[in-house]
């Protein structure tokens, strides 16, 4: 059981302890923390909230807008949605905050607060840490009977964000349309289902979808990852589909695979989806630290610069401000095009992907072998309360002192034939151990031998 306070959001396993799980009484507090915060920023007292289909979503959503009416907010509800639309719809409502009560890829014993900004972004680690400050210093206000919040509902939102992102100049629905594509979709029980089936209409295409109801059951691990779209990749083989597509509870993360079931790969999905976007318009590109080398090698391919941020959507956010970046993300299969909202979006993915196959006219399979070959494997270790973090890291950086050693985010450590990331989670209580080479006998390797330096500290 944990409670994890970041830059990713307050999250959290539901019950157990105050203090060190997500229960009502951090929910409360939390939510008034947030909602001092945005009085004291003098943003609109309105807050757009939404909420992916996890078991406890519900719960966690009741008492957080209940929260938000105590403290004076008005309320504008999307109900079941996704973390983009819940992005979107901040600023196009004149809010000043959103809240998406999701967990993103974690099981279905999590949920999380994420807090947005009056921008739709997520708050920085400084706003993070006041907000914190607010909460563990006592000092909460709420409204008096006269200056409660108001609450309202608001539907059809999803309709609205697919219907702008269709308007984009890297999404063609009648080339999509005449291709007449099948695909196959593993909604993961969430908000996948009421989103992506809707999309999918409008491109003209025919798809099959698994694990397609809203129960927050999740029918396997969330996260989309290569061992848990088992499930998908037969299907897509039974039903001779031309892709699968795979995404988290919240539909900000996205992994395709090819039509003959084998992985076109997390990591991939920004490279493709970049290389198409690169294809129309100059521009440059960011990824955090622990995303594959192969969107720099597109990058430069097409004569623009790639930059590399510290690992978390915020972080990545500020470093395609800092570069005007056409296009970013994560290797986590997050997409962050800047014309639509600065946000991972699985929806705008899936929509220019589609659009990118259809315009390439090779299968996925053949798609992915025309890029960089790379190959990544993603290890962790669980972290204890003895664990000092820090030192750890800081004793590896020693250990690998005579290669090129990046510390803006843990330990990134440069070898001659690949690479390493050392770091802590921003989301579940482990150390992430990534490596990168260009077969996986020596990624493994590499990673191998990093943890083992770890092993030996611990």
């Amino acid at each position: 059981m944990a409670l994890i306070k970041s830059i990713s959001g307050i999250r959290g396993t539901i019950g157990a302890q105050p203090g060190e799980n997500l229960t009502p009484i951090d929910i409360v507090e939390c939510t008034a923390g947030f909602a001092q915060w945005i009085i004291k920023s003098g943003a609109p007292h309105k807050v757009v909230v939404g909420r992916d289909g996890r078991i406890s979503g519900e719960m966690v959503s009741q008492l957080a807008v209940q929260t938000l009416i105590s403290m004076g907010m008005e309320v504008i509800d999307l109900g079941l949605s996704t973390t983009p639309t819940v992005e979107m719809a901040v600023p196009l409502e004149s809010a000043g905050a959103g809240i998406i009560f999701t967990a993103s890829h974690n099981p279905k014993q999590w949920n999380a607060l994420k807090f947005l900004t009056q921008t739709g972004e997520f708050i920085s680690a400084a706003v993070g840490q006041e907000i914190i400050d607010t909460i563990d210093s006592g000092k909460l206000h709420f409204a008096d009977v006269d200056s409660l919040g108001s609450y309202r509902k608001m539907v059809g939102y999803i309709d609205k964000h697919i219907d702008i992102l269709l308007d984009l100049p890297y999404v063609n629905i009648d080339l999509v349309k005449s291709k007449n594509f099948h695909v196959v979709v593993d909604c993961i029980n969430s908000t996948g289902a009421i989103s992506i089936p809707p999309l999918l209409d409008k491109l003209g295409v025919t798809y099959t979808l698994i694990n397609e109801e809203v129960n927050g059951q999740f029918a396997h691990n969330p996260e989309p990852l290569p061992a848990h779209l088992i499930e998908l990749s037969k299907t897509i083989q039974k039903e001779k589909a031309h892709l699968g597509i795979s995404v988290d509870p919240d539909v900000d993360r996205l992994a395709f695979v090819n039509e003959d079931g084998s992985m076109f790969g997390e990591e991939y999905t920004l490279v493709a989806v970049a290389d198409y976007i690169l294809s129309i318009k100059n521009g440059n590109t960011v990824s955090n630290l622990s995303s594959t080398r192969a969107l720099a090698d597109i990058t430069t391919k097409h004569g623009a610069s790639y930059s590399a941020s510290a690992v978390g959507e915020v972080n990545v956010v500020n470093m395609m401000k800092a570069t005007n970046a056409v296009i970013g993300g994560e290797g986590n299969g997050g997409i962050i095009l800047p014309e639509l909202h600065y946000g991972r979006d699985a929806l705008v993915g899936i929509a220019i992907m589609l659009t990118h196959l259809a315009n390439d006219g090779r299968t996925m399979s053949e798609l992915k072998a025309s890029y960089p070959p790379y190959k990544i494997v993603k290890d962790r270790l669980q972290l204890t309360k003895e664990m000092d973090v820090d030192g750890i890291l800081k004793a590896v950086e020693t250990k690998f002192k005579d290669k090129r050693v990046n510390t803006i985010d843990g330990v990134k450590i440069d070898f001659a034939d690949g690479w390493v990331h050392l770091r802590k989670s921003n989301t579940e209580p482990i150390i992430r151990i990534y490596s990168e080479s260009k077969d996986i006998a020596t990624a493994t390797a590499l990673g191998l031998s990093v943890k083992n330096t770890v092993l030996e500290l611990i």
